[in-house]
């Protein structure tokens, strides 16, 4: 120890870095085994720290074997065999990096921090810890007064009629279709998808080894020309806002695609993750206000809230509730109980409301303005998809250019974009898609954006 030095370095805790180069003279034998280590006073005065600290760096190194103690004489090196270290290659970390930071990133799934509102959530949910109820487990298919609240928002702007018993709270989108999935693969082997669609839905169906047919989905819309050729009677869609195409299914296809399911007794999964935010007009009725016997109902506040209060929920018929009651009864919520019942109270102090309907007009401002930015800058060489609602766009980029070489360059230019051929099972488009999400950046950044875009794809 009397030859060792230690460097501090800015930003990392002390205790952790006496932790790691105390660790790191042991292994390479520069401490001799058996050797007594100072004091926790004496290195704490040597090093200019608090004893706290040497303490905390002893203790992970107790605890890793690599000392050991002995009553009040003090701490030792504990004997290894010196091989056990050489063979094992330590980490290289180079200064030089050809990362460039990103200045603007133009991710979808993020949501508007500036008017989150921050102060009336954190006085609910400040209340809510309050009350005794939120100090236990609570109800597995989630809390009623949230179901209570749910069931009405939902009559009132999607049209759907249900009651608190038919609906089921859980953490997310793909944990609520792993569950539909582990109750409906008893009655079938394949389901019907998007194409392009949503990875985590295929995903979360492909986990209980359900076979996939596609649905073409295009610019102009659903093509329901092959849907009776397909041998599936499950189909999952997102027809209020198509993922990732934008598009919305008109009234005359959902009825189409109602009748068709009711005529093969199947079941329709309607995903309406983001309905809140359409532009130019109302929503579409949602499929399950037309017929709530054969379609099940999804819906999230990740979009129009905050992703990470991880709460969904799922409308289940009545040919499906007690089957699926019977069969996760046993199992515990995987929603928050605190946030369930903060989202609640909420939405029943009228909050819900006034914050969709301040984020509809601030989104609908983002979108016209980086709409307004891609024809500026780009004119005819792009083209715009999905301008009519949502929380991001797509950009056809008619440039001779691939995806990865749009990504990169945009990369280089310090802008995050992001693929859209993933979405994609066969249906594959003709040009590169690029997806640009804008709700979390401001007027500023998403002008900036698109300007380093045009530089880096000129």
């Amino acid at each position: 120890m009397k030859n060792t030095i230690f460097v501090f370095k800015e930003g990392i805790p002390k205790y952790k870095q006496i932790y790691e180069q105390l660790k790191l003279y042991i292994e390479n034998g520069n401490i001799p085994v058996n050797e007594q280590l100072p004091s926790i006073r004496q290195l704490a005065d040597s090093l200019s720290v608090s004893r706290n600290t040497t303490l905390n760096a002893y203790e992970q190194l107790l605890a890793e074997g690599y000392i050991y103690s002995e009553g009040r004489k003090g701490y030792f090196v504990t004997e290894f065999e010196q091989s056990l270290f050489t063979n094992i290659s330590s980490p290289v970390i180079s200064n030089e990096t050809d990362v460039v930071e990103h200045v603007i990133d133009f991710r979808a799934g993020a949501v508007d921090q500036q008017h989150f509102p921050l102060k009336i959530w954190r006085r609910i949910s400040n209340h809510i810890l309050t009350l005794k109820n939120s100090y236990q487990y609570g109800d597995p298919f989630g809390e009623e007064c949230l179901r209570e609240q749910i069931s009405s928002y939902l009559f009132q702007s999607r049209g759907v009629n249900t009651n608190t018993n038919n609906i089921i709270i859980g953490s997310g989108t793909q944990q609520m279709l792993i569950n539909l999935g582990k109750l409906l693969k008893e009655d079938f082997s394949s389901v019907i998808v998007e194409d392009p669609g949503y990875v985590g839905a295929r995903e979360a169906f492909k986990f209980h080894d359900l076979s996939l047919e596609s649905l073409p989905i295009f610019e102009s819309g659903t093509d329901f020309s092959n849907l009776d050729l397909l041998m599936s009677r499950l189909i999952y869609v997102t027809p209020s806002h198509q993922s990732p195409l934008g598009v919305s299914m008109a009234i005359p296809e959902r009825l189409r695609l109602i009748h068709w399911n009711n005529s093969r007794q199947g079941f329709i999964i309607e995903d309406d993750y983001d309905s809140e935010f359409r532009y130019t007009q109302k929503p579409f009725p949602a499929l399950a206000s037309l017929d709530s016997t054969r379609v099940i109902y999804l819906g999230n506040f990740s979009k129009s809230f905050l992703p990470g209060i991880r709460i969904s929920y799922m409308v289940l018929p009545e040919l499906l509730i007690n089957q699926y009651k019977e069969q996760f009864h046993s199992f515990e919520c995987t929603a928050s109980l605190p946030n369930q019942l903060a989202m609640a109270k909420f939405m029943k102090e009228g909050e819900w409301n006034r914050h969709i309907k301040r984020m509809r007009l601030i989104y609908k401002r983002k979108m016209h303005c980086i709409v307004s930015e891609l024809r500026s800058h780009f004119q005819q060489t792009v083209t715009i998809i999905g301008d009519q609602s949502g929380l991001f766009v797509l950009v056809k980029v008619h440039l001779n250019q691939s995806e990865e070489w749009l990504i990169k360059q945009a990369s280089l230019h310090g802008v995050k974009v992001y693929p859209t051929s993933v979405y994609s099972i066969k249906n594959n488009s003709d040009e590169p898609i690029i997806k640009l999400g804008f709700s979390n950046l401001t007027y500023a950044e998403i002008k900036l954006g698109i300007c380093l875009l045009k530089e880096a794809w000129s």
